[in-house]
Order: structure tokens, then sequence, then C-alpha cells
């Protein structure tokens, strides 16, 4: 803390990139609580509150010639219930709702965190964890209650030579219960890296030598941002299908 208290003094060039993802309360510097409202549940309402105006209100008109908003919603619909059906078959389509509510909020949450000064929940380990064990959970209790015991073939691979099917299905095992892991670090990792990223180049921005540059590497980041925001609710959406499917046709 003396060495960046120094540097600022110096007229140096001290910013910390990881502040933006502080959970703190909202009107007052106290301990976070679990009743606090705080910054993140503040960003999350607004998410939940952007799917709601979109998937709700902008399409309660039901217009035969839709509007910009509509239009969007008619898009984000067709487009998770194909990736549904295509992944899950006509079986997975009554689990819709469900995936369509995770895309949504997952993509409203990103795209909200690209607003100045906004806070991104999807950047903390505390919302893409419980979004993974809901979908983790979901599908194991859902694998046993469709196929009982017969579930547990998706573990043991039939077309492997029969010395290598023990190994194999210890293996399986260990990539299944993995599967929350991944699930949740691949998303927050990857939103958390662009907004540090972007972060670091606004700290160069203040020294003119290499303002120019930094300028130009903030647009290029916020750019692909704008991509990963996306294509992080597509995976993280496409993996709980390829997921479900397990459920329903394990032995596929």
């Amino acid at each position: 803390m003396a060495t960046e208290a120094q540097g600022a003094e110096e007229g140096g060039l001290v910013f910390h990139p990881m502040d933006q993802f502080i959970v703190s309360p909202l009107g007052g510097d106290g301990p976070v609580q679990w009743f606090t409202f705080t910054n993140a549940a503040l960003w999350t309402t607004f998410a939940v509150i952007a799917v709601f105006l979109l998937l709700v209100v902008a399409t309660s008109k039901r217009a035969v010639v839709p509007g910009r908003m509509q239009s969007v919603a008619e898009l984000a619909y067709g487009f998770v219930y194909k990736m549904v059906e295509d992944i899950c078959g006509k079986e997975g389509v009554k689990y819709f709702p469900y995936i369509m509510t995770l895309f949504m909020f997952i993509v409203c949450a990103n795209f909200l965190g690209l607003l100045p000064t906004a806070f991104t929940p999807t950047s903390h380990f505390a919302v893409t964890v419980v979004l993974a064990l809901a979908v983790f959970i979901v599908v194991t209790v859902l694998g046993f209650v469709k196929n009982g015991t017969a579930f547990l073939s998706l573990f043991w691979v039939a077309s492997a030579p029969l010395a290598l099917r023990p190994v194999l299905a210890i293996i399986e095992l260990i990539s299944y219960f993995v599967r929350p892991v991944s699930h949740s670090i691949r998303l927050a990792g990857n939103v958390m890296a662009g907004h540090a990223v972007i972060k670091v180049f606004a700290g160069f921005a203040a020294l003119v030598a290499v303002s120019p540059i930094a300028i130009l590497g903030i647009t290029a980041m916020y750019g692909l941002e704008v991509l990963v925001s996306f294509i992080q609710a597509y995976v993280f959406t496409i993996l709980t299908c390829v997921y479900l499917k397990d459920a329903l046709h394990p032995h596929h």
C-alpha cells in the first residue's frame, strides 16, 4: 500500500483491474451480510428485469408485424428452441422454458455488465457455480427418474474392450462430477478476464504517450467482449442441452 501511495504521489500509473469485481453494500461501507443488498444483487435484479421486459412486456401485444424488441425476443426464442430440439430431440422440448431462462439471464447479465460503472454478476463464481450446480442436480435427478439404474450405463462404455471398461467407467464418473466445475469456471473466467483486460487498457489510457494505443485496445476489447458475452451464454446453454440429452438418452 505504501508503494502504491508513493507511486500516486509521484504521478505514476496506479490502477487495480480486479477492484471492479468487489461485492460491496449499497449506501455504505459496512460488512456484507446475507441480508445486505449489494451491487451484485442490484445488477442481478436488473438482469431479471431486462429478461422480463424483453420476453413478457415486449411481446405482450403479439403484433403480426413485430417491432424491434419483439423481433429480438422471437429470434432468441427460435434460436434456443432449435438448439434444444436439435440436441435433445422432441422429448427435450418440455424442458425448453428452463433452458431459455438460463440463456436469457446469462446473456442479459453479460450485456448489462458492459455498461460503464456496471457490475457483472456472471463474473463471480458464486453466481455461475449455482447455475451450474442447478443444471447438474436437475440433469442427474432427471436421469435416474427417467431411466432408473439404466442411467448408470452412461458411464459404461460398451463399445470399448472389456478389460478397459472399468478404467473408462472411473474416468467417465470423474468427468461427470467435474461437469459443474468446468461449466461454471468457463463462464466466470472468460467474463472476468475480458473485463480485467479492458480495465488495464483504461489505466494505460491515462498516460499521454500511449493513450492512442490504449484507446484502440479498449475499443477492440470492448467489441470482443460483446461477442464473448453472447458466445459464453451460448456455450453454457448448449452444454446444458448436451447434459440433458445424456439424461434423456444415456445409451446414445
